[in-house]
């Protein structure tokens, strides 16, 4: 029954901001944009939320495509855009993954809960956190992850298992950890290589994190997103082409990650810890250079 709460909230939220997006689209939408543009835009839709839904994250490949083939005309509308076009795609995969993959409720609900928390904390020390402190501290402490996950993949250190939820000292630990990462959500910096990490050192199978965040992106994106259209700080056709070549690509990267045998799933967490935590320093590294 719970479960079932669950899907109907997804369900309706994803109908509320579709419902938002077309009718600001067949409203606002940029006329003067070439079919090629609009065809990049479905592809690069696709392609980002493929990888988003196998745990690397869409953001970052998102804004380099931005900047790289100049296909936002104002930088301002980068972020409103990217978070209003992963909102469908992102719900999209809650909804699979919480339907295919086996977690206590009473493990998810608590994390997504928690996350939100934070993400509306966050939103109050924007302006007073360094985005580029917050980047080195958590690059450094992926990378350090990283390390101890592949240890412990190689048999020399212990770590991991198969538990699928968390109960007492771990489960409390996992919700203050998700709400730092809630916390961290609001200053571009992504959610699932920490996610990741959490879930494999209290013990939980790596395909739990799955369910656990996206769910916590289906809360917070969409909603950042519907504020950025409210606003005009975004690229209609952009977010068109992100959300239906998302889903798309959300569909045929679930099935493969839910068919992953366990040994590869550990691997490909490694390497999606191992990048984010080299991206992620790098990116603060630039942000002091422009500072």
């Amino acid at each position: 029954m719970a479960l079932r709460i669950i899907q109907i909230v997804l369900i309706t939220y994803a109908v509320v901001v579709g419902t938002i997006i077309i009718r600001d689209f067949i409203k606002n939408r940029e006329k003067d944009m070439s079919v090629k543009m609009q065809v990049a835009h479905y592809i690069l839709g696709f392609v980002v939320n493929f990888f988003d839904a196998l745990g690397i994250g869409s953001f970052a490949p998102t804004c380099a495509a931005y900047a790289g083939f100049k296909m936002i005309d104002d930088d301002r509308k980068v972020p409103g855009t990217m978070n209003a076009g992963v909102a469908i795609p992102v719900i999209f995969e809650a909804l699979l993954f919480i339907t295919a993959v086996e977690v206590k409720l009473t493990t998810l609900v608590p994390m997504v809960l928690c996350g939100i928390i934070g993400s509306l904390v966050g939103t109050r020390f924007q302006t007073k956190v360094s985005e580029r402190m917050i980047q080195f501290i958590l690059g450094l402490a992926l990378f350090l992850g990283a390390i101890l996950m592949l240890g412990s993949k190689l048999g020399i250190l212990p770590g991991g298992g198969m538990a699928v939820g968390l109960v007492g000292t771990k489960l409390v630990i996992a919700c203050i950890c998700n709400f730092i990462l809630g916390f961290t959500l609001c200053f571009g910096i992504g959610n699932y290589a920490p996610c990741m990490c959490i879930v494999y050192f209290l013990g939980m199978s790596p395909l739990v994190a799955f369910p656990i965040m996206m769910c916590s992106g289906a809360m917070v994106s969409p909603t950042t997103g519907i504020l950025n259209i409210k606003a005009g700080n975004v690229n209609r056709n952009a977010i068109m082409g992100m959300a239906a070549g998302g889903v798309i690509g959300v569909a045929i990267a679930v099935y493969i990650v839910k068919s992953m045998p366990i040994s590869v799933l550990q691997w490909l967490v490694i390497v999606v810890v191992l990048y984010s935590s080299v991206t992620m320093v790098i990116r603060a590294s630039k942000n002091k250079a422009a500072a």
